[in-house]
């Protein structure tokens, strides 16, 4: 409850819109000093946060989409524990994007064009729902034993929507990274985010 209270206080918050660092005269890029140690990571502390989930996915897709170039699931996997991985995936993918887009980006996007509803990061997720989808009825219907799952018809599926989710998952931590997160931001206004 703490951290719903913190969201809503945060996208309540009067942050000024689009500020990031340009001479108000001519509209230039200024150049930013150095960071401090300390001031890195500040400003990266989201960045490094975002990896580590996103380093979650990469390592199951990568288990999975492995599983599926060989032709064959990893040692010791059950077709059963293959499956549940599978179906783990999609919704803890789901569960993060759905947090992202109700409680993390509208709190950036008071500042950050990138994550505004009509730009290139929403726009993946949908692009990467529209695939996951799929890849949720194919492994629902193996779980249910409506079909046999068949790898190289996985791989398949999962091409559909990988690059554009191998994409998304080094944009965003880009886009949360020190050097990009200065621009927009003051030390100040990121302690006040609740994330």
């Amino acid at each position: 409850m703490e951290a719903a209270n913190g969201f809503e206080k945060m996208a309540e918050l009067d942050l000024p819109k689009d500020a990031p660092s340009k001479d108000v005269k001519t509209g230039a890029k200024q150049d930013l000093p150095p960071l401090s140690t300390a001031d890195f990571r500040a400003y990266n502390r989201l960045a490094e946060m975002m990896d580590a989930y996103h380093n979650h996915f990469r390592q199951t897709w990568n288990l999975l989409y492995g599983a599926c170039e060989s032709n064959k699931r990893p040692q010791g996997m059950s077709i059963r524990a293959f499956l549940r991985t599978a179906k783990e995936f999609a919704s803890h993918l789901t569960m993060h994007h759905t947090i992202e887009e109700q409680h993390i980006f509208p709190v950036l996007a008071k500042k950050m064009p990138k994550f505004r509803k009509e730009l290139e990061l929403l726009t993946q997720h949908k692009q990467i729902h529209a695939g996951l989808e799929v890849f949720e009825e194919y492994i629902g219907a193996c779980r249910n034993g409506e079909r046999e799952l068949r790898l190289g018809e996985l791989r398949e599926v999962m091409g559909g929507f990988g690059t554009v989710l191998w994409e998304h998952l080094d944009e965003e931590v880009k886009e949360l990274g020190a050097e990009n997160m200065r621009k927009y931001w003051t030390i100040a206004e990121l302690k006040q985010i609740p994330f």
